[in-house]
């Protein structure tokens, strides 16, 4: 009767979504739980529904003019401190990464080169536009400068295997530059997604310009492609099917599409050409002379 009285469920945490620098629940009220390879319940996570996409897709563009008016230095800051606070939840991270079937050297490896990553495009902050800006030959008596600004709000299907490294090399050089974004978990591996979300959080980054959901692809991708106040939209995952219906759906109101399906997370993506990715190139004619 006393072992009886001894065993205990344990009480399985509830991960909430980041949605303008706030950890609202899902308005849905619905939830999915996630299990180890026992069969054990680890978490509960939050189904985001259309709703809570579009509450994002609103905070990113009320964050988005501050934000990409925020001088390079400031956000290569925020970037580098964000790597900072990383650092000092390197264990919870790498014990995340394990408790989703990740073996001990791979975790500590994605976490470090995780860490590793926010830092490399802190430092392109202030770099990338010497880079890929230029002064254009013109015959006649102007100063022609193209000059690179951020596409505006970004949502992102983010790679399911890397639920971290693969989340962060997405949303840091989209930020880097000036955007906002919403992000969507991992759906197999979502618990460093949301723990991230509380390092943006300590790190000072303002509120909606990063945001992140948790949910089922199959029902949320049509809702990053398709709603009109995004301006772009990555993708990591999927075949010819899911390529397809990003494509078409971003067609409406022709956003950008940046298919990001075949890359290597530990090293193709610390690359300046993903800040590129989310810019658009102003051209501006300046008279000189008579």
């Amino acid at each position: 009767m006393s072992a009886k009285k001894n065993r205990r469920i344990a009480v399985a945490k509830t991960y909430k979504i980041y949605i303008g620098g706030k950890f609202p629940r899902t308005e849905s009220g619905r939830y999915f739980t996630l299990e180890d390879k026992q069969g054990n319940v680890i978490a509960n996570l939050c189904r985001s529904s259309r709703k809570d996409f579009r509450n994002a897709v609103v905070a990113a563009r009320k964050a988005q003019p501050g934000w990409a008016k925020a001088s390079a230095y400031l956000r290569g800051q925020i970037l580098y401190r964000t790597a900072e606070m990383l650092e000092g939840r390197r264990e919870q991270f790498v014990a995340e990464l394990v408790l989703q079937a990740s073996t001990q050297r791979a975790a500590e490896q994605e976490v470090d080169l995780s860490i590793d990553r926010l830092i490399y495009f802190a430092g392109w902050t202030d770099k990338y536009q010497q880079v890929f800006s230029a002064v254009n030959p013109v015959n006649s008596s102007h100063f022609n400068f193209s000059v690179l600004e951020p596409t505006g709000v970004v949502s992102m299907l983010v790679p399911d295997s890397s639920s971290l490294l693969g989340l962060i090399s997405n949303v840091a050089p989209a930020i880097a530059g000036g955007n906002t974004c919403i992000a969507l978990a991992s759906e197999s591996k979502p618990l460093c997604a949301v723990s991230f979300a509380e390092v943006l959080h300590a790190a000072d980054v303002p509120g909606g310009v990063v945001n992140i959901l948790t949910g089922f692809r199959s029902e949320l991708t049509e809702f990053f492609a398709s709603h009109m106040d995004v301006n772009a939209v990555i993708y990591c995952d999927g075949g010819k099917a899911v390529a397809k219906t990003v494509q078409e759906l971003a067609a409406n109101n022709i956003k950008r599409v940046i298919a990001r399906s075949r890359m290597d997370w530990s090293g193709d993506a610390e690359n300046p050409y993903l800040i590129r990715d989310t810019q658009e190139v102003k051209t501006t004619w300046h008279p000189i002379g008579n």
